[in-house]
Protein backbone atom coordinates (compact mmCIF):
# COMPACT_ATOMS: atom_id res chain seq x y z
CA UNK A 1 0.00 0.00 0.00
CA UNK A 2 1.60 2.99 -1.21
CA UNK A 3 2.45 5.85 1.82
CA UNK A 4 0.61 9.10 1.58
CA UNK A 5 2.35 12.22 1.81
CA UNK A 6 -0.17 15.05 3.90
CA UNK A 7 0.75 18.18 5.53
CA UNK A 8 -0.56 16.93 8.70
CA UNK A 9 1.89 13.92 8.52
CA UNK A 10 4.72 16.16 7.54
CA UNK A 11 4.33 18.92 10.10
CA UNK A 12 4.16 15.91 13.01
CA UNK A 13 7.70 15.38 12.15
CA UNK A 14 8.90 19.02 13.24
CA UNK A 15 10.23 19.34 16.96
CA UNK A 16 7.64 22.11 18.29
CA UNK A 17 9.79 23.72 21.00
CA UNK A 18 13.21 24.15 18.94
CA UNK A 19 12.91 27.69 19.98
CA UNK A 20 13.55 26.23 23.66
CA UNK A 21 16.46 24.93 23.01
CA UNK A 22 20.14 26.38 24.14
CA UNK A 23 22.60 27.23 21.23
CA UNK A 24 25.82 29.12 20.96
CA UNK A 25 24.42 32.01 20.16
CA UNK A 26 21.82 31.77 22.66
CA UNK A 27 23.75 30.99 25.15
CA UNK A 28 26.36 34.35 24.48
CA UNK A 29 23.23 36.66 24.35
CA UNK A 30 21.88 35.28 27.78
CA UNK A 31 25.50 36.05 29.18
CA UNK A 32 26.13 39.87 27.59
CA UNK A 33 22.87 40.73 28.73
CA UNK A 34 23.51 39.44 31.94
CA UNK A 35 26.67 40.02 32.56
CA UNK A 36 27.36 43.44 31.26
CA UNK A 37 24.84 44.82 33.16
CA UNK A 38 26.47 43.18 36.34
CA UNK A 39 29.91 44.46 35.17
CA UNK A 40 28.55 48.13 35.25
CA UNK A 41 26.93 47.70 38.24
CA UNK A 42 29.73 46.84 40.27
CA UNK A 43 32.02 49.09 38.62
CA UNK A 44 29.83 52.18 39.40
CA UNK A 45 29.74 50.25 43.57
CA UNK A 46 33.47 50.52 43.03
CA UNK A 47 33.83 54.00 42.35
CA UNK A 48 31.39 55.18 44.56
CA UNK A 49 33.26 52.92 47.11
CA UNK A 50 36.83 54.89 45.95
CA UNK A 51 34.66 58.15 45.99
CA UNK A 52 35.43 58.76 42.43
CA UNK A 53 33.14 61.33 41.69
CA UNK A 54 34.14 60.82 38.21
CA UNK A 55 31.58 58.23 37.33
CA UNK A 56 28.87 60.83 37.89
CA UNK A 57 30.46 63.62 36.05
CA UNK A 58 29.17 65.07 32.67
CA UNK A 59 32.78 66.06 31.22
CA UNK A 60 36.32 66.71 32.01
CA UNK A 61 36.96 69.92 33.96
CA UNK A 62 38.91 73.13 33.18
CA UNK A 63 42.51 73.59 34.09
CA UNK A 64 41.91 75.84 37.16
CA UNK A 65 39.65 73.15 38.34
CA UNK A 66 41.13 70.12 37.43
CA UNK A 67 41.60 69.22 41.50
CA UNK A 68 38.14 69.30 42.05
CA UNK A 69 37.05 66.68 39.16
CA UNK A 70 36.55 63.89 41.95
CA UNK A 71 34.25 66.73 44.42
CA UNK A 72 31.20 67.12 43.19
CA UNK A 73 29.93 68.20 46.12
CA UNK A 74 32.96 71.64 46.27
CA UNK A 75 30.48 73.09 43.79
CA UNK A 76 26.94 71.38 43.61
CA UNK A 77 24.49 71.11 46.44
CA UNK A 78 24.20 67.78 48.15
CA UNK A 79 20.64 67.37 49.65
CA UNK A 80 19.15 64.39 50.67
CA UNK A 81 21.99 61.88 48.95
CA UNK A 82 21.31 64.16 45.89
CA UNK A 83 23.38 66.64 44.10
CA UNK A 84 22.05 69.58 42.09
CA UNK A 85 22.65 70.14 38.73
CA UNK A 86 23.52 73.11 38.43
CA UNK A 87 26.79 74.65 40.65
CA UNK A 88 25.74 77.04 43.29
CA UNK A 89 26.93 81.11 43.40
CA UNK A 90 27.78 80.46 46.91
CA UNK A 91 30.03 77.69 45.86
CA UNK A 92 32.23 79.80 43.34
CA UNK A 93 32.15 82.85 45.95
CA UNK A 94 33.54 80.34 48.39
CA UNK A 95 37.00 80.47 46.82
CA UNK A 96 36.43 83.10 44.36
CA UNK A 97 35.18 87.26 45.11
CA UNK A 98 33.80 88.20 42.06
CA UNK A 99 33.04 91.78 42.39
CA UNK A 100 30.18 93.23 40.68
CA UNK A 101 29.89 94.77 36.97
CA UNK A 102 28.22 97.91 37.53
CA UNK A 103 26.12 99.75 40.07
CA UNK A 104 24.11 100.95 37.67
CA UNK A 105 23.18 96.96 36.57
CA UNK A 106 19.76 95.42 36.17
CA UNK A 107 20.43 91.98 37.22
CA UNK A 108 23.78 89.31 37.91
CA UNK A 109 23.71 86.58 36.34
CA UNK A 110 24.89 83.22 37.53
CA UNK A 111 28.35 81.83 37.64
CA UNK A 112 27.70 79.50 35.31
CA UNK A 113 25.91 81.38 33.09
CA UNK A 114 29.47 82.72 31.61
CA UNK A 115 31.83 80.65 33.02
CA UNK A 116 30.33 77.19 31.70
CA UNK A 117 32.33 73.93 33.41
CA UNK A 118 32.87 70.46 32.02
CA UNK A 119 34.11 71.08 28.82
CA UNK A 120 37.98 69.84 29.58
CA UNK A 121 41.10 71.57 29.59
CA UNK A 122 39.47 74.65 28.45
CA UNK A 123 40.14 78.20 29.18
CA UNK A 124 37.24 78.87 31.58
CA UNK A 125 37.49 82.59 31.76
CA UNK A 126 36.71 82.56 27.80
CA UNK A 127 32.85 83.83 28.05
CA UNK A 128 30.96 83.64 25.15
CA UNK A 129 29.92 86.51 22.87
CA UNK A 130 26.30 85.81 23.47
CA UNK A 131 26.74 86.17 27.50
CA UNK A 132 27.97 89.33 27.15
CA UNK A 133 25.42 90.43 24.16
CA UNK A 134 22.89 89.10 26.46
CA UNK A 135 22.97 93.00 28.51
CA UNK A 136 24.93 94.83 25.78
CA UNK A 137 23.28 93.74 23.07
CA UNK A 138 20.33 96.35 24.67
CA UNK A 139 21.99 97.86 27.31
CA UNK A 140 20.11 99.40 30.37
CA UNK A 141 20.76 100.83 33.68
CA UNK A 142 18.38 101.12 36.90
CA UNK A 143 19.01 105.04 36.85
CA UNK A 144 17.43 105.24 33.15
CA UNK A 145 20.39 106.85 31.70
CA UNK A 146 23.33 104.79 30.00
CA UNK A 147 26.72 105.88 30.16
CA UNK A 148 28.20 103.68 27.29
CA UNK A 149 26.78 102.24 24.23
CA UNK A 150 24.05 100.40 24.47
CA UNK A 151 23.71 98.34 21.52
CA UNK A 152 27.24 96.08 21.13
CA UNK A 153 26.90 92.29 20.24
CA UNK A 154 30.44 91.88 19.53
CA UNK A 155 33.77 93.58 17.94
CA UNK A 156 32.22 93.42 14.54
CA UNK A 157 28.68 94.54 15.13
CA UNK A 158 27.96 97.38 16.75
CA UNK A 159 31.41 98.48 19.09
CA UNK A 160 32.20 101.88 18.64
CA UNK A 161 35.39 104.14 17.93
CA UNK A 162 37.76 103.92 20.99
CA UNK A 163 36.70 106.54 23.58
CA UNK A 164 40.11 107.61 23.78
CA UNK A 165 39.79 108.54 20.16
CA UNK A 166 36.48 110.53 20.58
CA UNK A 167 35.72 114.09 19.47
CA UNK A 168 34.04 115.98 22.47
CA UNK A 169 31.61 118.73 21.38
CA UNK A 170 32.91 118.87 18.39
CA UNK A 171 36.76 118.79 19.73
CA UNK A 172 39.03 116.68 18.43
CA UNK A 173 40.50 114.61 20.95
CA UNK A 174 43.73 115.40 22.53
CA UNK A 175 46.90 113.96 24.71
CA UNK A 176 46.71 116.20 27.89
CA UNK A 177 50.46 115.62 28.59
CA UNK A 178 52.38 119.16 28.63
CA UNK A 179 55.82 117.87 27.81
CA UNK A 180 56.65 119.23 23.89
CA UNK A 181 57.56 116.58 21.39
CA UNK A 182 57.15 116.06 17.54
CA UNK A 183 57.19 112.79 17.22
CA UNK A 184 58.08 113.38 13.24
CA UNK A 185 61.40 114.84 13.83
CA UNK A 186 62.27 111.98 16.44
CA UNK A 187 61.17 109.22 13.73
CA UNK A 188 63.80 110.83 10.94
CA UNK A 189 67.63 111.02 10.75
CA UNK A 190 68.07 113.21 13.41
CA UNK A 191 71.61 115.09 14.84
CA UNK A 192 73.02 114.39 18.60
CA UNK A 193 73.61 117.21 20.00
CA UNK A 194 74.89 120.40 18.76
CA UNK A 195 78.06 118.85 16.83
CA UNK A 196 77.10 115.01 17.35
CA UNK A 197 76.54 113.32 14.12
CA UNK A 198 73.05 112.16 13.08
CA UNK A 199 71.41 109.15 14.19
CA UNK A 200 68.27 107.14 13.30
CA UNK A 201 65.97 106.99 16.29
CA UNK A 202 63.82 103.74 16.92
CA UNK A 203 60.76 103.64 19.02
CA UNK A 204 62.31 101.21 21.18
CA UNK A 205 64.80 103.71 22.27
CA UNK A 206 62.36 105.70 24.11
CA UNK A 207 59.07 103.56 24.60
CA UNK A 208 59.92 100.17 26.51
CA UNK A 209 57.46 98.44 29.45
CA UNK A 210 58.36 98.81 32.60
CA UNK A 211 59.52 94.97 33.18
CA UNK A 212 62.22 95.52 30.53
CA UNK A 213 65.40 95.84 31.52
CA UNK A 214 67.62 95.85 28.02
CA UNK A 215 69.71 98.70 27.76
CA UNK A 216 68.86 102.13 26.69
CA UNK A 217 70.89 103.70 23.87
CA UNK A 218 70.69 106.80 24.45
CA UNK A 219 71.08 106.72 28.63
CA UNK A 220 73.25 108.90 30.60
CA UNK A 221 74.58 107.10 33.61
CA UNK A 222 75.14 110.58 35.67
CA UNK A 223 71.42 111.20 35.31
CA UNK A 224 70.01 107.31 35.73
CA UNK A 225 72.22 107.29 38.84
CA UNK A 226 70.20 110.54 40.23
CA UNK A 227 67.60 110.31 42.78
CA UNK A 228 65.02 113.47 41.97
CA UNK A 229 62.86 114.81 43.87
CA UNK A 230 59.75 114.33 41.75
CA UNK A 231 57.95 110.97 41.25
CA UNK A 232 57.98 109.49 38.42
CA UNK A 233 54.68 107.56 39.42
CA UNK A 234 53.27 111.48 40.04
CA UNK A 235 54.10 112.43 36.43
CA UNK A 236 51.65 109.79 35.05
CA UNK A 237 47.40 110.63 35.51
CA UNK A 238 45.68 108.41 37.41
CA UNK A 239 43.01 106.17 36.36
CA UNK A 240 39.61 107.18 36.77
CA UNK A 241 36.89 106.01 38.85
CA UNK A 242 34.64 103.18 37.70
CA UNK A 243 37.51 101.75 35.81
CA UNK A 244 37.30 97.82 34.93
CA UNK A 245 40.69 96.40 35.23
CA UNK A 246 42.56 93.55 36.35
CA UNK A 247 43.51 93.51 39.76
CA UNK A 248 47.24 93.01 39.44
CA UNK A 249 49.41 93.06 35.78
CA UNK A 250 50.51 90.02 34.62
CA UNK A 251 53.83 90.23 33.44
CA UNK A 252 54.49 93.93 33.57
CA UNK A 253 54.95 94.03 29.76
CA UNK A 254 51.65 95.34 28.83
CA UNK A 255 51.52 98.93 29.16
CA UNK A 256 54.50 101.17 28.05
CA UNK A 257 56.19 102.78 30.68
CA UNK A 258 56.53 106.63 31.30
CA UNK A 259 59.34 107.97 29.21
CA UNK A 260 62.13 108.97 31.44
CA UNK A 261 64.87 111.76 30.53
CA UNK A 262 67.92 109.92 32.36
CA UNK A 263 67.38 106.81 29.82
CA UNK A 264 65.28 108.23 26.63
CA UNK A 265 66.26 111.87 26.26
CA UNK A 266 69.67 112.66 28.11
CA UNK A 267 71.87 110.98 25.38
CA UNK A 268 71.05 113.97 23.19
CA UNK A 269 69.48 116.59 25.17
CA UNK A 270 72.25 118.37 26.95
CA UNK A 271 71.37 120.65 30.16
CA UNK A 272 74.38 122.28 30.23
CA UNK A 273 74.26 125.70 31.76
CA UNK A 274 77.80 127.46 31.29
CA UNK A 275 81.09 127.34 29.14
CA UNK A 276 82.97 126.66 32.50
CA UNK A 277 81.78 123.51 33.81
CA UNK A 278 81.41 119.88 31.17
CA UNK A 279 78.64 119.06 32.71
CA UNK A 280 74.82 119.79 33.28
CA UNK A 281 72.10 120.77 35.94
CA UNK A 282 70.15 118.17 37.48
CA UNK A 283 66.79 117.24 36.11
CA UNK A 284 64.53 118.25 38.75
CA UNK A 285 62.37 120.91 39.92
CA UNK A 286 63.34 124.71 39.59
CA UNK A 287 64.20 124.83 43.46
CA UNK A 288 66.70 121.67 43.35
CA UNK A 289 68.29 123.16 39.95
CA UNK A 290 69.00 126.75 41.76
CA UNK A 291 70.49 124.91 44.98
CA UNK A 292 72.84 123.56 42.58
CA UNK A 293 73.50 126.39 40.57
CA UNK A 294 74.37 128.66 43.59
CA UNK A 295 76.57 125.38 45.18
CA UNK A 296 78.48 124.75 41.52
CA UNK A 297 79.16 128.89 41.12
CA UNK A 298 79.99 129.33 44.66
CA UNK A 299 82.44 126.77 44.48
CA UNK A 300 83.44 127.66 41.34
CA UNK A 301 84.31 131.91 42.68
CA UNK A 302 86.34 130.20 45.90
CA UNK A 303 88.53 128.49 43.97
CA UNK A 304 88.85 131.52 40.91
CA UNK A 305 88.81 134.37 42.88
CA UNK A 306 90.13 136.34 40.03
CA UNK A 307 86.89 136.25 38.02
CA UNK A 308 84.89 138.11 40.46
CA UNK A 309 86.61 141.19 38.19
CA UNK A 310 84.06 141.72 35.56
CA UNK A 311 84.86 142.86 32.25
CA UNK A 312 82.37 143.94 30.41
CA UNK A 313 81.91 142.38 26.67
CA UNK A 314 81.31 144.65 23.85
CA UNK A 315 79.65 142.36 21.65
CA UNK A 316 77.05 141.44 24.17
CA UNK A 317 75.83 145.58 24.74
CA UNK A 318 71.72 146.06 23.51
CA UNK A 319 70.33 148.63 21.80
CA UNK A 320 68.19 150.61 24.13
CA UNK A 321 69.31 149.26 27.44
CA UNK A 322 72.10 151.11 29.61
CA UNK A 323 76.08 149.99 29.49
CA UNK A 324 77.19 148.51 32.12
CA UNK A 325 80.57 149.63 33.34
CA UNK A 326 83.64 148.87 31.35
CA UNK A 327 84.95 146.89 34.48
CA UNK A 328 82.78 145.70 37.48
CA UNK A 329 84.64 143.93 40.97
CA UNK A 330 81.60 141.92 42.55
CA UNK A 331 81.98 140.38 45.98
CA UNK A 332 81.27 136.43 45.50
CA UNK A 333 78.27 136.66 46.69
CA UNK A 334 76.89 138.85 44.11
CA UNK A 335 78.79 137.06 41.52
CA UNK A 336 77.30 133.94 42.17
CA UNK A 337 73.98 135.64 41.98
CA UNK A 338 74.57 137.23 38.60
CA UNK A 339 75.68 133.68 37.21
CA UNK A 340 73.20 131.84 38.88
CA UNK A 341 69.77 134.04 36.72
CA UNK A 342 72.28 134.49 33.68
CA UNK A 343 72.38 130.56 33.85
CA UNK A 344 68.46 129.78 34.70
CA UNK A 345 67.41 132.04 32.41
CA UNK A 346 69.18 130.58 29.66
CA UNK A 347 68.05 127.05 31.22
CA UNK A 348 64.26 128.39 30.73
CA UNK A 349 64.92 129.67 27.22
CA UNK A 350 66.77 127.21 25.38
CA UNK A 351 66.55 123.99 27.14
CA UNK A 352 63.75 123.54 29.70
CA UNK A 353 60.96 125.60 27.71
CA UNK A 354 62.31 123.40 24.77
CA UNK A 355 60.21 120.22 26.08
CA UNK A 356 58.47 121.67 29.10
CA UNK A 357 55.43 123.92 29.77
CA UNK A 358 56.59 126.65 32.27
CA UNK A 359 54.02 129.32 34.64
CA UNK A 360 55.00 131.69 36.75
CA UNK A 361 53.95 130.88 40.21
CA UNK A 362 51.49 133.56 40.10
CA UNK A 363 49.52 131.99 37.26
CA UNK A 364 49.62 128.61 39.57
CA UNK A 365 48.42 130.13 41.92
CA UNK A 366 45.48 131.84 40.49
CA UNK A 367 44.75 128.92 38.32
CA UNK A 368 45.71 130.71 35.04
CA UNK A 369 47.47 127.34 33.64
CA UNK A 370 44.71 125.18 33.76
CA UNK A 371 41.73 125.14 31.76
CA UNK A 372 38.32 123.98 32.32
CA UNK A 373 38.67 120.44 31.53
CA UNK A 374 41.71 119.86 33.48
CA UNK A 375 44.53 119.86 31.01
CA UNK A 376 47.73 122.09 30.65
CA UNK A 377 47.35 125.54 28.84
CA UNK A 378 50.18 127.45 27.85
CA UNK A 379 50.67 129.99 30.15
CA UNK A 380 51.80 133.94 29.27
CA UNK A 381 55.36 134.22 28.10
CA UNK A 382 56.52 137.12 30.44
CA UNK A 383 59.44 137.89 31.78
CA UNK A 384 58.46 137.33 35.25
CA UNK A 385 59.30 133.59 34.13
CA UNK A 386 63.43 134.97 34.59
CA UNK A 387 65.64 134.50 37.35
CA UNK A 388 64.27 131.36 38.43
CA UNK A 389 60.46 132.67 39.30
CA UNK A 390 59.11 130.06 37.51
CA UNK A 391 57.55 126.42 37.81
CA UNK A 392 57.29 123.47 35.12
CA UNK A 393 53.62 121.89 34.55
CA UNK A 394 53.06 118.33 35.50
CA UNK A 395 53.81 116.06 32.95
CA UNK A 396 50.28 114.70 32.54
CA UNK A 397 51.69 111.48 31.04
CA UNK A 398 48.94 108.93 30.09
CA UNK A 399 50.42 105.51 31.12
CA UNK A 400 47.02 103.58 30.44
CA UNK A 401 44.79 104.98 27.43
CA UNK A 402 41.90 102.46 27.65
CA UNK A 403 40.94 101.88 31.12
CA UNK A 404 37.82 100.16 29.84
CA UNK A 405 40.46 97.27 28.31
CA UNK A 406 43.23 95.01 28.85
CA UNK A 407 45.92 95.20 26.67
CA UNK A 408 48.93 93.30 25.99
CA UNK A 409 51.73 95.21 24.34
CA UNK A 410 53.79 91.58 24.60
CA UNK A 411 51.24 90.01 22.77
CA UNK A 412 52.21 91.80 20.28
CA UNK A 413 55.94 91.93 20.68
CA UNK A 414 55.91 90.36 16.91
CA UNK A 415 54.82 93.45 15.25
CA UNK A 416 56.53 96.75 14.73
CA UNK A 417 55.89 99.90 16.63
CA UNK A 418 54.80 101.62 13.32
CA UNK A 419 52.51 99.00 11.82
CA UNK A 420 50.02 100.19 14.75
CA UNK A 421 51.22 103.60 15.23
CA UNK A 422 51.49 104.94 12.08
CA UNK A 423 50.60 108.07 13.26
CA UNK A 424 53.34 109.06 15.06
CA UNK A 425 55.77 109.02 11.82
CA UNK A 426 53.50 112.63 10.73
CA UNK A 427 52.58 113.79 14.21
CA UNK A 428 53.86 117.07 14.88
CA UNK A 429 52.00 118.46 17.86
CA UNK A 430 52.20 117.26 21.78
CA UNK A 431 48.83 117.10 21.92
CA UNK A 432 48.46 114.11 18.73
CA UNK A 433 46.41 110.85 20.24
CA UNK A 434 48.93 108.51 18.57
CA UNK A 435 46.35 105.52 19.58
CA UNK A 436 45.66 103.22 17.06
CA UNK A 437 41.69 103.35 16.32
CA UNK A 438 39.18 99.91 16.45
CA UNK A 439 39.98 99.19 12.41
CA UNK A 440 43.66 98.76 13.16
CA UNK A 441 42.59 96.19 15.42
CA UNK A 442 40.05 94.52 13.54
CA UNK A 443 42.73 93.85 10.35
CA UNK A 444 43.95 90.79 12.85
CA UNK A 445 40.97 90.42 15.22
CA UNK A 446 38.58 88.62 13.39
CA UNK A 447 36.56 85.60 13.45
CA UNK A 448 37.98 82.72 11.16
CA UNK A 449 40.71 80.32 11.48
CA UNK A 450 42.73 82.78 9.83
CA UNK A 451 42.49 85.70 12.41
CA UNK A 452 43.70 86.11 15.95
CA UNK A 453 40.77 85.70 18.31
CA UNK A 454 38.13 88.53 18.85
CA UNK A 455 35.55 87.52 21.83
CA UNK A 456 34.74 90.27 24.21
CA UNK A 457 36.94 88.51 27.13
CA UNK A 458 40.13 89.12 25.36
CA UNK A 459 40.26 93.04 26.04
CA UNK A 460 37.05 93.22 28.59
CA UNK A 461 36.40 92.15 31.87
CA UNK A 462 33.14 91.60 33.94
CA UNK A 463 34.13 91.91 37.64
CA UNK A 464 35.11 95.05 39.02
CA UNK A 465 38.59 94.20 40.66
CA UNK A 466 38.81 97.63 42.29
CA UNK A 467 35.97 96.13 44.57
CA UNK A 468 37.98 92.82 45.35
CA UNK A 469 37.23 91.78 49.11
CA UNK A 470 39.65 88.88 49.93
CA UNK A 471 37.82 85.49 51.13
CA UNK A 472 38.28 83.21 53.01
CA UNK A 473 40.19 79.75 52.59
CA UNK A 474 38.37 76.91 53.18
CA UNK A 475 39.85 73.84 51.32
CA UNK A 476 42.86 71.67 52.18
CA UNK A 477 45.75 69.53 50.60
CA UNK A 478 45.02 66.52 48.68
CA UNK A 479 47.68 65.06 50.38
CA UNK A 480 46.21 66.19 53.83
CA UNK A 481 43.14 64.85 52.96
CA UNK A 482 44.11 61.42 52.54
CA UNK A 483 46.65 61.06 55.04
CA UNK A 484 49.64 60.81 52.15
CA UNK A 485 52.88 62.44 53.38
Amino acid sequence: MARTRTTKTLAQRIDLNYFKRATPLKRAKFWLSVGVPALALIWIVWQGYAKDSRVYSSGGMSKSHAVLEAQCAACHVQTAGAISAKPSDAACLACHDGPIHHAAQLNSPGCATCHTEHRGRVNIVAASNESCAHCHGDLKASGGAVRYEAHIRSLEDGHPEFAALHAHGGVQASDPGTIRVNHAIHMKPIRRGPNGPNVQLECGDCHQPGAVSSEWKYADAKYTAENTSYSGQGESLTLQQGTLRKSKPVSGRELMAPVRFAYACAGCHSLAFDKRFNEGVPHDKPEVVHAFLLKKFGEYIAAHPGEARVVRDPGRDLTGKPLAPPVRLLAPGEWVAERTAEAEDLLRRKTCKQCHTLFTKAEAGDGRIRGASGQSKEPSNSSALAGGAFEVAKANITARWMPHANFDHDAHRGFSCVSCHEKALSSTETGDVLLPGISTCKKCHAPGPEHAESRCFECHTYHDWSKRKEIKPTFTLPTLRTGER
